[in-house]
């Protein structure tokens, strides 16, 4: 079975500037672009305040148990389900969670087996 990852990392604006404006110039030479998805942090101080052990224990929880809703979620956790639910939200709008919607209920799912972080130096 081939491990899926997902990429984060740290990467200055200026880096992440200048990648995109790279990335811009290469498709208007009609050059093909390698399409890299990952989520970015500009310091490993917003890294962190991003990826909290509680917001990681989520991810563990949805990886390993596979609730089949937020409820569910919150119960295994043993968390108030509003905080869930907020943190749910956020992992999903930086793109380490996909909801689902099933009968009435929003089931987290993830579609990769690691995080690989990288730091640019």
């Amino acid at each position: 079975m081939k491990v899926k990852r997902i990429k984060i990392g740290i990467k200055d604006l200026k880096t992440a500037l200048d990648d995109f404006v790279k990335t811009g110039e290469a498709v208007e030479r009609g050059e093909r672009v390698k399409k890299e998805t990952g989520t970015y942090f500009t310091s490993f101080e917003a890294f962190r305040k991003a990826l909290t052990p509680k917001r990681l224990e989520l991810l563990h929880i949805i990886k390993t148990k596979k609730p089949s809703s937020i409820n569910e979620l919150a119960r295994i956790a043993k968390r108030d389900i509003k905080n869930v639910a907020d943190d749910v939200k956020y992992l999903e709008q930086i793109g380490l969670i996909e909801k689902e919607e099933t009968d009435r209920k929003t089931r987290p799912v993830i579609h990769y087996d690691r995080i690989a972080f990288e730091i640019a130096v």
